[in-house]
């Protein structure tokens, strides 16, 4: 069990070593940390944004969708999709906005976690954190796609519009709307977080790779 433990944790460097190569040792862990502090900054800010251009709207209607809510003219934009027969916006990602908060804080951690880890498995430890941008527009996608090809048939406006699937980064038209959809800085933040803990895994293993073999030649030499 201990042994299994050990391998898990990996190798730990010696004082001495650490002294004589502190960056190398250190780099991996402001990274890893780096990577941390951008992803619990990105719950403050909206990940994706969209501005909808309609003729009675000349400025236009923007909505912010941050990770637990939405915000901007989430009324208005309800208000025009109900007469092509869309659900409220706000009857999206329920589940994922109740836990999002505390599934974030609890990747932020994970990565944490992986700077004490020195073997393969802290990339799985980082793993969902690296995915969070992907698995946040896949989520997006997978909304905005059930919500466009659901319409109500009973809707005022509903045979003027075919179901459709939303744009969810660059321009798209919606019968007489056009909308503008982009990643917002929370997601350009977890986005920046991804590289990061790939760099900080990068050089992590550099580090600690010379010594995982030192110690399986002499696990090695010992059987």
């Amino acid at each position: 069990m201990a042994d299994r433990l050990d391998q898990i944790v990996g190798p730990r460097a010696p004082a001495d070593e650490v002294e004589s190569r502190r960056v190398r040792y250190l780099l991996p862990t402001l990274f890893l940390v780096g990577a941390a502090v951008l992803i619990i900054v990105s719950i403050f800010l909206p990940y994706w944004s969209l501005v909808l251009h309609a003729p009675q709207y000349p400025q236009g209607l923007v909505v912010h969708a941050y990770l637990d809510r939405l915000e901007g003219d989430v009324q208005e934009i309800d208000g025009l999709n109900h007469y092509i027969g869309m659900r409220p916006l706000s009857e999206a990602a329920q589940l994922e906005k109740s836990i999002s908060i505390f599934a974030i804080v609890a990747l932020a951690l994970l990565v944490l976690a992986a700077i004490f880890i020195h073997s393969p498995w802290s990339a799985l430890l980082a793993l969902p954190a690296i995915l969070l941008p992907a698995v946040f527009l896949v989520d997006l996608y997978y909304w905005l796609n059930n919500f466009g090809q659901n319409l109500d048939p009973n809707a005022a406006l509903s045979s003027a519009i075919e179901p459709f699937t939303p744009t969810i980064l660059g321009e798209g038209v919606i019968g007489q709307f056009k909308t503008v959809a982009f990643a917002d800085f929370g997601l350009l933040l977890a986005t920046a977080a991804s590289v990061l803990i790939v760099i900080g895994l990068f050089l992590q293993r550099r580090a600690y790779k010379p010594l995982v073999e030192a110690r399986q030649g002499v696990d090695g030499r010992q059987v």
